[in-house]
């Protein structure tokens, strides 16, 4: 079932985790389902004893796990990013994958790497880390009790997608999301040069959706520079028609 390749490419992206006795079972959560890439985005100091009493004999994911100061870094060469979350509001995604969507769109999805972040115990995501991903996933709970433990919300996604193992097509490289983030700050400058944004905020959230949109395509680098040639294309010809000169 397992495919080689398929699972090593998914980095599970832990921010802030308050106890280490979670950390543990993250670790063994993954390793259960053949997932090892672990980031933890915080400058915590976690008590060993209680990361490897939890994680058991699964302290290789701890042993190996990457240290990041912020989530932007740990992100850094995906190329394509999830929270996992399931509050909603005015300043979160619109929509959500749910974890069988999710595994169904990792396996559509060309070679790089593919980062699931999950908060913090007490409180999960803040808008600003939801918004550095270009997706959210949402695990199905009860409304009388829809509060998932860390290690069980990591386990389910985990579990859906080891399940979802497939053979997927190799060849094409989609681009990273720092090199998305770069395309949708110049596409948005030029949508401003034009004078395209007339209400507060528009600019920041068309920026957002820019990104969110890219990314979700899986574009290869040849694909994104002539979706950016659209944008220099149409400021030009925006000047023209002004009678200016660049």
């Amino acid at each position: 079932m397992e495919t080689e390749g398929y699972l090593s490419r998914i980095r599970i992206v832990l921010v802030d985790t308050q106890d280490g006795a979670n950390i543990g079972s993250v670790c063994r959560a993954m390793k259960t389902m053949g997932i090892m890439d672990l980031a933890i985005v915080s400058d915590r100091e976690y008590d060993e004893d209680r990361v490897r009493t939890l994680a058991l004999h699964a302290s290789d994911v701890w042993e190996n796990a990457k240290r990041f100061h912020t989530l932007q870094e740990a992100l850094e060469g995906s190329i394509f990013t999830v929270g996992a979350t399931r509050r909603r509001g005015k300043f979160r995604k619109l929509s959500a994958y749910s974890p069988e969507q999710l595994s169904d769109k990792v396996s559509s999805l060309p070679d790089g790497r593919i980062s699931i972040v999950f908060g913090r115990e007490s409180d999960g995501l803040r808008d600003d880390e939801v918004a550095a991903c270009s997706s959210i996933v949402t695990i199905p709970t009860s409304d009388s009790f829809p509060s998932l433990n860390l290690s069980q919300a990591v386990q389910i996604i985990c579990y859906v997608l080891f399940r979802g193992a497939l053979v997927y097509k190799q060849g094409m490289t989609a681009v990273t999301h720092e090199r998305i983030t770069e395309s949708a700050d110049e596409m948005t400058e030029h949508l401003s040069a034009m004078g395209y944004f007339k209400m507060a905020d528009e600019e920041k959230w068309t920026n957002q959706l820019l990104k969110d949109i890219i990314e979700r395509a899986a574009l290869s680098g040849e694909e994104l520079r002539r979706f950016e040639k659209i944008f220099r294309k149409a400021e030009l010809i925006a000047m023209h028609k002004r009678g200016e000169e660049k």
